[in-house]
């Protein structure tokens, strides 16, 4: 690994990208390929939350797969979307919101499955959502405290993705399955000798590409974490990371 290991150029724009409404604008839209599309993205991003709030309000994992897909059907074939309200500013509370109201009115499993007239719009991973589901239960929490947690869980695990996705680009690929679990700890000076050993660097070279790897994680982050809020000011971004951060106990 040579000393001036980069994977990527740094970021150096201010603005923040298009936010998540544009999205719910297309999926709510009408009922065509566009529409589609733009739901199909917003479940695969945020459909971990819904499941985890679907499932701590009283339902086994079967009823809450059934629900969740059900509810994501819903929001394209009755146009729900047409009905949110961005002043709200956080399409986290807008989600939720909705799904209390749909759990709500659809707590009979099969009118639920009826609902999504058998369709899936994304394969849902039911036994990663399970464990993570499993991992909320450790202490006593609201299912909207779960659904909170999980939401924050979703967008970290989206910016590392399109981490590694940017990583996957470069030549040192293959070495960020080693150096992803100290984008989110701090690793003592014995864990970063023996990564420079395996890797074939020194330990000040690899303390500088992890660093330039936690500075992109971050600013990735702040993207994810942006478009789920309208017209986001930085000061907004900030406090809703602080916010998230304090829901997962970081």
């Amino acid at each position: 690994m040579p000393e001036d290991y980069h994977f990527f150029s740094s970021p150096h724009g201010r603005s923040f990208p298009t936010t998540q409404w544009s999205l719910v604008l297309a999926a709510g839209g009408s009922r065509n390929s566009e529409s589609r599309h733009a739901l199909d993205v917003l479940c695969r991003l945020y459909w971990p939350p819904v499941y985890s709030f679907v499932r701590s309000s009283g339902h086994d994992a079967q009823a809450a797969l059934d629900l969740t897909q059900g509810f994501f059907a819903r929001l394209l074939e009755k146009g729900d979307l047409k009905q949110a309200d961005r002043a709200r500013g956080r399409f986290r509370s807008f989600l939720l919101a909705s799904v209390k109201h749909f759990v709500a009115n659809e707590w009979d499993r099969s009118r639920a499955r009826r609902r999504g007239g058998g369709k899936t719009f994304v394969s849902l991973d039911i036994e990663g959502a399970e464990a993570k589901y499993g991992l909320s239960l450790a202490l006593p929490q609201t299912p909207e405290t779960i659904y909170e947690k999980q939401w924050a869980l979703a967008l970290l695990d989206h910016a590392l993705n399109r981490l590694e996705g940017e990583m996957a680009r470069s030549k040192h690929a293959r070495h960020f399955p080693r150096l992803k679990p100290f984008l989110t700890a701090e690793g003592g000076d014995a864990s970063y000798r023996d990564l420079a050993r395996e890797l074939g660097s020194s330990e000040p070279s690899i303390k500088v590409v992890i660093h330039r790897l936690r500075r992109r994680f971050g600013a990735l982050l702040r993207e994810e974490v942006a478009r789920t809020l309208d017209a986001p000011s930085p000061a907004d971004v900030d406090d809703e990371i602080r916010y998230l951060f304090s829901v997962t106990g970081s």
